[in-house]
């Protein structure tokens, strides 16, 4: 069973920007919605 769930998390698409739609490098523990760039305006 521990392994379907880490196939789970390892087949998620990449998290990507809720304002501009590019793709977001993060942590596992990051809830950030924007990339960096968004957050700064």
């Amino acid at each position: 069973m521990v392994q379907n769930i880490i196939e789970f998390f390892k087949n998620l698409p990449p998290k990507k920007c809720a304002e501009c739609g590019k793709q977001i490098e993060e942590q596992h523990e990051c809830y950030e919605t924007k990339c960096p760039q968004c957050n700064k305006l």
